[in-house]
């Protein structure tokens, strides 16, 4: 089975409040087996619009990738992101 990737590219305008959402959606991360491959460090940007933060999260398959953006716990987290960043969110199949 192909694993599932969440890729996200951020900006974040409030860093304080932006803890708070690290802190809610960990569960959701937990709960589907998430697993940390890239968040934050050095990017060289070549093409394209970059953000300030980038982060690819691997997911035991697509469908785990899926179910932890709709769970309920993840969509609590989504709530406080999205006053406090701005971003671009894509779920992908792996190779």
């Amino acid at each position: 089975m192909a694993k599932g990737y969440w890729i996200a590219n951020v900006d974040v305008r409030d860093a304080e409040r932006y803890k708070d959402y690290i802190s809610t959606a960990k569960p959701a991360f937990e709960l589907f087996g998430a697993n940390f491959l890239a968040r934050g460090g050095a990017v060289t940007q070549l093409e394209g619009k970059g953000r300030a933060r980038n982060v690819v999260i691997e997911f035991p398959s697509m469908q785990h990738a899926l179910d932890c953006y709709n769970s309920e716990e993840y969509q609590q987290a989504l709530k406080i992101r999205q006053e406090v960043a701005d971003a671009e969110l894509m779920i992908m199949d792996g190779v």
